[in-house]
């Protein structure tokens, strides 16, 4: 482990200096100042790891006005985000984002998750009210450029053991702010790592705290962890404590209980799975709406079980309902409205794969397919591949040869009818003008009635689509 940890700092300092041109410069101006400067936390532990992004978090015994004045002159960009109030300046530098912060000593009421916000005159007492051991490293930046590694709170031990443990009692760390429980999830999804006994304890016991959290604070750590290397390990922390209860109870509630008479595949595994599946069809950043639809696309099955004679079960119309709750929660926990019905679309539209057959799909089915989808398809087409979780090797190979033959077929007649943009053959002026009327619910009628059409026959010749429309009118008179 020594090795290792050496070999740890020294890939950090070489990461550090390749900074050299920031922190040199920035140490010299606060050691004038007669202050002290730190990087710290996140910035310390991924510079350990080797995954330092732009976004550098120090602490100084400066306060934060002499911050200010420090910087002035010498930052690209200075300014006041609302973090004065708690001791933060930030700035810009180059290509690096800038947060510097006061010593901290808060204190916490306990029932809220604000702060009253105090300041410090130590760096032993600043790292130890932060959430985890490994967020409580420190570099100390020199006048000179050099840099002197600090951990007072074996945060390094931690992070060589994998293990996620609080610089004080886990109790009052999440007394003070319940966010970190569902932070401690995350982190173990980012990092890989596992909870320290304690800590899990803690969690299980405290879980129903997180409701002090605002919603959308709870969304902000969701989506974190979701979008996380390993999301699947943070889900299942999440279920074990009992956090998942509170926040997305609908994931929990997928363990369905299996009988001996009525045999069904975990719904809760296959769910990770059908995530875990998607994840690998990715070609870029982590697609957020694809991975939320992966994980809830079956949370409608507990909602419709049915146990059916001859010991089968059954979910009729689970995608609907699903649909429905994804909605429900997703505003709960105050999604955006379009990525909201774009999870709920993609939960919708997942089964409807499974009633091409063998390929019996009219062209008018697949039209429909292809616009009732929209520009989530490409999505769609991911999330039915990744819902293959069978491990008979003949019925997945089947299902896959099958949806080849689907996308085959789409992108023929999107060649010939540029699907992407299916409308009417006539346009509304030309509706009014065929039928005589003025602007209004008549016309929608007959534009909905020709958009009908056009995805059960393709594209119509003028002619064609005016007979039709007038054979249509006769028959509503």
């Amino acid at each position: 482990m020594q090795d290792r940890r050496t070999r740890l700092l020294a890939a950090a300092a070489v990461t550090l200096g390749r900074l050299s041109d920031v922190l040199t410069p920035l140490g010299e101006l606060f050691a004038a100042g007669g202050h002290e400067l730190y990087l710290v936390g996140g910035s310390v532990r991924d510079a350990v790891i080797g995954r330092l992004g732009t976004d550098l978090d120090f602490t100084t015994d400066a306060r934060p006005e002499q911050v200010q004045e420090m910087l002035r002159g010498w930052a690209d960009h200075l300014w006041d985000t609302g973090g004065l109030a708690f001791g933060t300046v930030s700035a810009s530098k180059a290509d690096q984002q800038l947060e510097i912060t006061t010593f901290r000593s808060d204190a916490y009421d306990r029932v809220s998750r604000n702060p009253e916000v105090t300041f410090g005159d130590t760096l032993q007492g600043d790292l130890v009210r932060r959430d985890f051991t490994v967020n409580a490293m420190a570099v100390r930046i020199g006048a000179d450029g050099a840099m002197e590694f600090v951990d007072p709170l074996g945060g390094m031990d931690a992070l060589l053991e994998g293990m996620l443990d609080t610089p004080a009692a886990p109790e009052d760390s999440f007394h003070d702010d319940p966010l970190r429980m569902l932070r401690a999830a995350r982190f173990v999804a980012q990092l890989g790592f596992d909870l320290h006994p304690r800590v899990r304890a803690a969690i299980t016991a405290m879980a129903p705290e997180i409701d002090r959290i605002t919603a959308e604070r709870v969304r902000t750590e969701l989506d974190k962890l979701v979008a996380s290397a390993h999301p699947i390990d943070g889900i299942n922390i999440m279920c074990e404590t009992g956090l998942a209860q509170r926040v997305l109870p609908e994931v929990p509630e997928m363990k369905l209980e299996i009988d001996e008479h009525h045999q069904h595949k975990d719904v809760y595994w296959h769910s990770l799975t059908v995530l875990e599946q998607a994840i690998d069809q990715e070609a870029g950043d982590p697609d957020l709406v694809l991975r939320w639809a992966a994980l809830l696309h079956d949370i409608g099955k507990p909602d419709t079980k049915r146990n059916e004679p001859g010991g089968g079960v059954s979910f009729h119309h689970h995608e609907v309902v699903g649909a429905k709750m994804v909605r429900r929660r997703m505003r709960a926990l105050k999604y955006p409205k379009q990525f909201t019905e774009d999870v709920a679309r993609l939960v919708f539209l997942h089964l409807r794969f499974h009633g091409y057959g063998k390929g019996q799909w009219t062209d008018s089915a697949v039209r429909r397919y292809v616009t009732d989808a929209g520009d989530l398809l490409p999505r769609l087409h991911k999330l039915v591949r990744a819902d293959c979780t069978t491990r008979n090797k003949r019925r997945a190979a089947a299902l896959r040869a099958t949806y080849d033959e689907l996308e085959s077929r789409i992108a023929t007649l999107q060649e010939q009818e540029d699907l992407d943009r299916v409308r009417p053959d006539l346009d509304g002026n030309a509706i009014m003008e065929l039928l005589g009327l003025r602007a209004g619910p008549d016309v929608g009628r007959a534009w909905r009635f020709l958009k009908e059409l056009r995805l059960d026959r393709g594209p119509l010749s003028r002619d064609e689509a005016e007979a039709a429309l007038l054979a249509w009118w006769k028959s509503q008179s």
